[in-house]
């Protein structure tokens, strides 16, 4: 059963987003606007939920940064391991807000993956979910870590702090902290193969949160559903709700996302596209199920053909759509991968923005998103005001690499000087190594990655990216990945239908297509692809023999 509607606090107006510089700043500042407002609320066993205070928040990053100090951890790296929690929350800002560097660990890699993660950036301390408790051997005998904080010990350590604290211990509350320290450093998911470590400040981190919300309101009931281990997650799912007063509910799992929704009653939702891909396919699955699927597709005629004539009674027409998704969602933010611009243009019609950003880890991590007004569907927004963005070596139609500079941007990856060095231009601008083109009104459009480019035989320039969302939208295709392969270009499909059906499809697709674009190569695969934790696919990963 769904929460009752409720009234929401005051929130900032995007114009009055201060510009602050550590994360410690951040928190002390949203914890004295908003005092008692509920920050988070924290689904536990058997139904029951707590909830806790902006100042409760700010109260137990003090009391467990005071407790890290106590153990001797002062200007540690300090390694988290675990999903979403509020005890994780808690570790990432009361390491980070007391000068130490926090190492936020893949939550999905195995032990030996770890490993070398840890012993790369040189990790003194690990505070880790109890669900990892078995890796700990592997740890002990593989890394330098002296100092192992099981979350379960939360209360504990919380105690200890408060205690501290009331002696009229600063050590914590009362250190130095700069903007230029560094916060975390991140390691890339890797899809094109080994990780980096992506040293971020705390101007990186608190400079790109001010900037988002500025561009996007994050008020609202929001569901913390990506893992805040990636940056994408942390910064748009957990830090702008926080400057937003935001009341964000933190989700056990992605698969629960959509029942989160309409328990929580969700006004915003962070995604990336596969999840989006997932949500409207169910969506359409059911109303076939149902029958109403050609009522819906009139519905969508009709909105579309009323708005143009300044009528919205969009959320009236889709009601039951709205109610499968809490009642009261009116923006949807997706970032991380390329967004179907089918899938914006229906959830526009239906009553729901949905706003595609575009960021990469390097840039802590967002560079563009799109306003609620105008979203231009098919671009990833506008630069936000902490960068600058510009297309290098555009080809005759604009296109060329992604390039960034501005406050957001990295400090370097962490123990390589030569990766650092050649990530960035001569003048200091950073290499994302994506491809792209801004239009006119400023607007970025990505095509697809420098890496991933298929260069054919004739010297035309493939993006594999396109094709892939044109095949995702086929009927019962799950996921999709096109590469090159003996000169022609290969398509690897898993699907939940029959395969000629799907050969069939992509056939017919082929006649809209230009000839050197059309899919030659076929292949079928049992199981869905390897993915990171952000549900991109693995590219380095997958290929070879197509049918």
């Amino acid at each position: 059963m769904g929460r009752r509607k409720e009234a929401l606090p005051i929130r900032l107006r995007a114009e009055d987003i201060p510009q602050l510089e550590t994360l410690r700043e951040m928190v002390r500042f949203v914890a004295g606007r908003y005092e008692g407002e509920t920050a988070f609320v924290i689904p536990r066993k058997g139904g029951a939920e707590d909830e806790i205070s902006f100042r409760a928040f700010s109260d137990d990053i003090d009391a467990l940064g005071t407790a890290l100090f106590a153990q001797g951890l002062r200007g540690s790296r300090i390694a988290l391991l675990g999903g979403n929690s509020y005890e994780w929350i808690v570790s990432y800002f009361a390491a980070a807000g007391g000068g130490c560097t926090v190492v936020p660990l893949d939550k999905d890699l195995q032990a030996g993956d770890l490993v070398p993660l840890i012993e790369n950036s040189g990790c003194r301390a690990l505070i880790y979910a109890p669900d990892y408790a078995d890796m700990l051997p592997e740890f002990r005998g593989g890394t330098a870590i002296g100092n192992y904080i099981c979350m379960s010990e939360m209360a504990a350590l919380l105690a200890e702090g408060r205690r501290l604290l009331l002696e009229g211990n600063t050590d914590y509350t009362g250190c130095a902290l700069s903007p230029e320290q560094p916060a975390v450093i991140v390691y890339t998911s890797g899809t094109t193969g080994k990780a980096k470590g992506v040293m971020l400040s705390h101007r990186n981190i608190a400079s790109n949160a001010a900037s988002a919300c500025r561009m996007v309101s994050g008020a609202g009931r929001v569901v913390l559903a990506l893992p805040c281990h990636h940056t994408f997650g942390l910064l748009v799912g957990v830090i702008v709700p926080l400057m937003y007063c935001g009341r964000t509910y933190i989700s056990r799992s992605v698969r629960n996302v959509q029942k989160d929704m309409v328990k929580l009653r969700a006004t915003v939702a962070i995604l990336v596209p596969a999840i989006v891909e997932v949500v409207y396919k169910k969506m359409w699955e059911a109303a076939e199920r149902k029958g109403s699927a050609a009522k819906m597709r009139r519905g969508l005629k009709l909105s579309r053909a009323l708005m143009k004539l300044g009528i919205d009674v969009r959320r009236k027409l889709f009601k039951e759509v709205h109610e499968a998704l809490g009642g009261e969602l009116y923006l949807m933010v997706c970032g991380g991968a390329p967004l179907n611009e089918q899938i914006t243009k229906d959830f526009y019609a239906m009553g729901i923005d949905l706003l595609n950003g575009y960021g990469i880890t390097e840039c802590a991590p967002v560079v563009s998103v799109n306003p609620q007004r105008p979203n231009k569907i098919g671009s990833v927004g506008l630069p936000l005001d902490c960068c600058r963005v510009r297309v290098d070596m555009p080809d005759e139609d604009g296109i060329g690499e992604v390039q960034v500079l501005g406050s957001n941007v990295m400090m370097g990856y962490y123990g390589d000087e030569a990766a650092t060095k050649a990530a960035f231009t001569q003048d200091g601008w950073f290499k994302t190594g994506d491809l792209g083109y801004l239009d006119r009104d400023g607007y970025l459009y990505v095509t697809g990655r420098i890496k991933h480019l298929i260069i054919l035989n004739n010297g035309k320039n493939v993006s594999p990216e396109e094709l892939e969302e044109k095949i995702k939208l086929l009927p019962g295709v799950l996921e999709a990945a096109v590469y090159a392969q003996d000169g022609q270009i290969a398509a690897e499909v898993y699907t939940d239908t029959d395969e000629a059906s799907v050969r069939g499809a992509i056939h017919e697709m082929n006649r809209g297509l230009p000839k050197f674009k059309q899919i030659a190569l076929v292949k079928f695969r049992d199981t869905e692809f390897p993915k990171t934790t952000t549900m991109k696919i693995k590219k380095h990963s997958i290929g070879g023999a197509a049918s």
